[in-house]
């Protein structure tokens, strides 16, 4: 018999193209509210953005947990931004990291070439295209990511069966 893991784990793993613990990708508004309440403030999107979406903000005691519903997608989960500190990709906690080590993690487990880009106010972005997902560095450490479901050549969403 196998030992479960411990919750906070398993609630904290990101898996790329597929969710965050127990949130999915494809998850409607109303499994997002079953499995984590109520959001503290919902940002709509501005009429000038190319995407109509609504953000959910929770914020938890160390950190901001943001879920995206675009309305092309019927407003399903479609991307998830977090600093949660005990976030975990590939079995490994990244909060912190630096540059390489996240490089790393990824390069181990098949990732391609990343880009890096240097942001405006010196945070860098370090980009998975294909992978969808983009982690920021502040000061040399990784501060939050943001990831999303996966999306093929032909533009079309991938949801996670």
């Amino acid at each position: 018999m196998s030992t479960p893991q411990s919750s906070s784990i398993e609630e904290n793993e990101i898996i790329l193209g597929t969710g965050m613990g127990p949130l999915r990708f494809g998850a409607t508004m109303d499994e997002v509210r079953t499995l984590v309440g109520e959001p503290e403030e919902i940002e709509e999107s501005d009429d000038d953005d190319d995407f109509e979406h609504q953000a959910w903000n929770y914020h938890e005691e160390d950190y901001l947990l943001s879920l995206y519903f675009d309305r092309e997608d019927d407003f399903r989960l479609s991307c998830i931004e977090t600093d949660n500190p005990n976030m975990r990709l590939f079995g490994e906690a990244i909060y912190g990291l630096n540059l390489d080590q996240v490089k790393a993690i990824m390069a181990r487990h098949n990732q391609p070439t990343p880009e890096v880009e240097t942001m405006e106010e010196g945070a860098v972005r370090l980009s998975y295209e294909k992978s969808m997902i983009d982690l920021y560095f502040e000061e040399g450490e990784l501060q939050f990511v943001n990831f999303g479901v996966f999306i093929n050549d032909d533009m079309e969403v991938q949801w996670p069966k």
